[in-house]
């Protein structure tokens, strides 16, 4: 089936009323492209800035706009008749209101199947010497060791450079029998690369409860159950009962791969996770951050021991200090 793509000319004071009455005259499944909600947004979610996408946020500059999809069946040339005095209505309703120009262009989509399509931008991901990535419907992994995974919406697919440079930790301090827990753990790309790497016991905790069930579907995919995996949800800076549940034993490995403000922010708790050989790998650090995390962790009682940089990312190892 191919589509037609309409994108109607905005503006950022009016975008929710053009939004309200194109829904509600049966116009639904609505992108909206706006710059001012792109920086509410940002404002609303400041502990994530790190992971700001440079490239979309320069398009947006002085946009703002309403793209819908209508299926071209012979009824599209109606449909854009309708839309168009929709519009006008909805001027003749608005005066003095900045809408806009309500300008709308089309341009023709053609056919295309999506789930291959979406599937295509999931290819293999080779990490390290010895580990690959791969999504749950293409298993084969030739003589790398499979991390299978259900990309979605969750971080964590072993594209991104701070979660490769854990992967590439692991592989040398993963050791057989060793328990680790990921804060943070979003698909539990990380604990399920530790067990295929020998661990013998992983947990995974993140405050989105979707996580939970993510990371123990992709653990079901790698054939690690109960016995071996756990997810849980929650805020170990906040949930003193939950940190101390998980806590009552000590970790061999504890993996931290969110952004610079979280892990600064966890570094005063992960004492109670560790005993004098556990190592702590951090990551989803930005390059003007590192001296920053550094500090937090020192003040913490802890000793940088090793930094890798790739890009503007920066992920390291930290132990306790000695004395």
């Amino acid at each position: 089936m191919d589509y037609l793509e309409v994108t109607i000319q905005t503006a950022s004071a009016g975008i929710e009323a053009v939004a309200a009455a194109l829904t509600a005259g049966g116009f639904d499944s609505l992108v909206v492209e706006d710059q001012a909600e792109y920086e509410n947004f940002l404002e609303d979610n400041r502990a994530y800035w790190d992971y700001i996408d440079e490239e979309f946020q320069q398009e947006l500059q002085g946009l703002s706009r309403i793209k819908l999809y209508l299926e071209v069946d012979g009824t599209e040339e109606k449909q854009l008749v309708k839309l168009e005095k929709l519009l006008e209505a909805l001027k003749r309703r608005s005066p003095g209101k900045n809408l806009g120009t309500l300008e709308i262009s089309s341009a023709l989509l053609p056919e295309t199947n999506w789930e291959e399509s979406w599937r295509d931008s999931y290819p293999p991901q080779p990490v390290g010497e010895r580990l690959i990535v791969v999504p749950c419907w293409n298993p084969e992994s030739g003589d790398r060791i499979p991390v299978i995974l259900d990309p979605g919406l969750t971080f964590g697919t072993g594209a991104h450079p701070s979660t490769q440079m854990c992967m590439e930790f692991m592989e040398e301090l993963v050791k057989p029998g060793m328990d680790v827990i990921d804060l943070g753990s979003g698909s539990g790309i990380l604990s399920i690369a530790a067990l295929r790497l020998g661990a013998k016991s992983a947990i995974g905790v993140d405050i989105d409860p979707k996580a939970e069930d993510i990371a123990r579907e992709n653990a079901g995919f790698n054939d690690f159950g109960p016995d071996r995996f756990d997810a849980v949800t929650g805020n170990v800076t906040e949930d003193r009962e939950l940190m101390e549940a998980l806590s009552k034993k000590h970790y061999d490995l504890v993996f931290v791969n969110i952004v610079a403000d979280v892990i600064i922010g966890l570094a005063p708790v992960l004492k109670h996770f560790m005993d004098e050989n556990t190592r702590v790998i951090c990551s989803g650090i930005l390059d003007v951050r590192e001296c920053d995390v550094h500090a937090a962790l020192e003040k913490a009682g802890l000793t940088i021991l090793a930094t890798k940089a790739r890009e503007d990312w920066r992920s390291l190892v930290a132990g306790r200090a000695t004395v």
